[in-house]
């Protein structure tokens, strides 16, 4: 049996899976956001800790965990976890939706002008390497006693394991790694006051990382050792628990934010674009993602307006094969790809006296639609296409948003015939190949497929000029 532990913001997810990798158990512990100052996002990581004890707790009593040879972690990334001598925390860890480093990142840059180029990523607050900077700056009493840095999922491994030991796929996430080496940058450490033991030891995300401890083992009820993978970041996770792990395949995540994720054979940066690339999950494999930050979460905000649920404004739509006279900026929240403009801003054109709560939701489908042509657009800039792509996350549940997308994107999209577990079934996947050795692109094959939703010519056509009227929007209101 298999584990594969899920650190998300709002909720720890635990699943428990066998050879065979069929669900036998999962539990699902939640979690909470501290929000001191506005643009700030912080947890306790013993809450994380706690969280991840309960749910494993409620799978050892579902299923007896005697047989359990493997753990596998996914986590959210970026975070900032600080360690002092001691290993003990010095301070709530700063998460991936933390703005206040912002200044931190332009010092960054000046320090080290090969920053993009060895990370494959433009600063950005989110990022771990600009927290660090920012407590250098504000809480010089917390980084003086800085012994090492993890990130979220890594300090959940630590505590399982007694072990420092990141993975390569959060650790690029962190503006400390040089991504086409796998290795820790000097030169980029160096620019946050930072050194190579400061940091965790580094293995691939299909490479074991250490053994469980065995006060822990003994609570759960595991008899023989048990193995914790390296696992990986939450969207390579979750690559790797839909089998988007070979160059070229790709996933279309409709969540509350959008990636659009594909898998590459070597290192292939566009920080213009603000596109991030990544090392994947397991070895010699990158990837890139374009990000948008309001996907399903702007058909959230219009059904919050209106005073209607997300499902039934899409079911009220029906089908549709040709733009909107509205034309809407999703970018709520601002954007990441391919403008990395933290101040954009969401807008409605084209409204008259005819439009009504459809049209408004065809319009956001669409404008959703478009910026995921800007995220295919920015990696195709950078040399990677795809020829399809899987369809995850909530919004996919909606055909008529996806046939959107397969007629903005001009690409198929696979509908897989089960319901996916996200990043843990990713992390178990990972554990099977620590654990036992396993093949990577055997153990995280694709899922089958329910549907396909082939792009239709028409519509296509008709739609690349919705998305010419997109384009010249956003530099059309940029300055207002």
């Amino acid at each position: 049996m298999y584990i594969g532990i899920d650190i998300g913001t709002s909720s720890v997810k635990a699943v428990l899976f066998d050879g065979d990798q069929r669900l036998l158990a999962q539990a699902s512990e939640a979690l909470t956001v501290q929000r001191p100052h506005p643009g700030w996002s912080e947890q306790d990581p013993e809450a994380w800790w706690g969280a991840v004890e309960r749910a494993v707790d409620a799978l050892a009593a579902e299923r007896p965990l005697d047989g359990l040879r493997g753990i596998g972690l996914s986590g959210q990334m970026h975070g900032a976890v600080c360690l002092d001598h001691d290993d003990k925390v010095l301070r709530p860890a700063i998460l991936w939706n933390d703005g206040r480093a912002a200044a931190e990142c332009a010092a960054l840059e000046a320090a080290e002008p090969r920053l993009r180029e060895i990370a494959g990523n433009i600063a950005m607050p989110g990022f771990t390497a600009p927290k660090i900077l920012w407590l250098k700056h504000h809480e010089p009493e917390v980084y003086a006693h800085i012994d090492t840095v993890l990130l979220p999922k890594d300090y959940v491994r630590f505590r399982l394991t007694g072990h420092h030991v990141s993975d390569m796929s959060d650790a690029a996430g962190t503006l400390w790694l040089d991504v086409a080496a796998r290795d820790w940058s000097d030169d980029l450490l160096e620019a946050s006051g930072l050194n190579r033991g400061h940091m965790p030891r580094l293995v691939e995300g299909s490479e074991p990382s250490g053994d469980l401890r065995p006060e822990l083992a003994a609570r759960w009820g595991c008899r023989g050792p048990v193995v914790v993978a390296g696992g990986a970041g939450d969207n390579a996770a979750a690559a790797c628990g839909v089998g988007v792990v070979t160059p070229g395949s790709a996933f279309v995540s409709l969540g509350t934010s959008g990636v659009l994720f594909v898998s590459n054979d070597r290192f292939s940066p566009n920080t213009r674009g603000a596109v991030h690339a990544f090392c994947h999950a397991i070895p010699e494999t990158w990837h890139q993602m374009g990000v948008i930050l309001s996907a399903s979460d702007s058909l959230e905000w219009l059904a919050r307006i209106t005073g209607k649920r997300p499902a039934e404004l899409a079911a009220g739509l029906g089908p549709v094969d040709r733009p909107s006279e509205i034309t809407f900026l999703p970018y709520l929240s601002g954007e990441r790809t391919p403008h990395n403009d933290a101040n954009a801003r969401g807008a409605f054109t084209g409204l008259s006296q005819s439009h009504g709560p459809a049209d408004l939701t065809q319009a956001v489908m669409e404008g959703v639609a478009y910026a995921f042509a800007d995220c295919q657009a920015a990696l195709g800039a950078a040399g990677t296409d795809f020829a399809s792509a899987l369809a995850v996350g909530g919004g996919a549940r909606s055909e008529t948003w996806l046939r959107i997308i397969a007629n903005v994107l001009n690409r198929p999209l696979e509908i897989p015939a089960d319901a996916d577990v996200g990043g843990a079934l990713g992390a178990a996947r990972l554990a099977i190949c620590a654990a036992e050795g396993a093949d990577p692109h055997r153990v995280c094959a694709p899922p089958a497929i329910r549907a396909v939703i082939e792009p239709e010519r028409c519509a296509v056509a008709r739609y690349a000029d919705g998305y010419a009227r997109y384009r010249a929007l956003y530099p059309a209101t940029k300055e207002i």
